[in-house]
């Protein structure tokens, strides 16, 4: 299998950090049809520098990991989540780290 875990930052220029009501409709709406078979949310504190800026900013953060089964759309459900989040609340970028893995569910 292929473990991919994704970060998402919640803080959001101009306006409130996404909501959970947010995250929530975000997960329903665009991760659970990508990975039906299950994967796992949690919150987390975040760092980053701004390659724009250089400036270190730090955000709360949601982190998803998904379990999946290696297959041919693969990469292109994991890049359909990140592209959504970016685009839905505007943010520069989502983090992702990928690793094989031996898991049963």
């Amino acid at each position: 299998m292929l473990v991919a875990e994704l970060f998402f930052g919640r803080g959001m220029k101009g306006r409130a950090p996404v909501s959970d009501a947010e995250w929530a409709d975000f997960v329903a709406q665009t991760v659970t049809p990508n990975f039906p078979n299950g994967f796992t949310a949690f919150d987390g504190d975040g760092q980053w520098r701004s390659p724009d800026t250089g400036q270190i900013v730090s955000a709360r953060t949601k982190i998803l990991i998904v379990a999946a089964q290696r297959a041919a759309d693969l990469a292109q459900r994991l890049s359909a989540v990140m592209d959504a989040y970016k685009r839905q609340f505007r943010q520069q970028s989502v983090g992702i780290i990928t690793r094989d893995s031996c898991a049963a569910f």
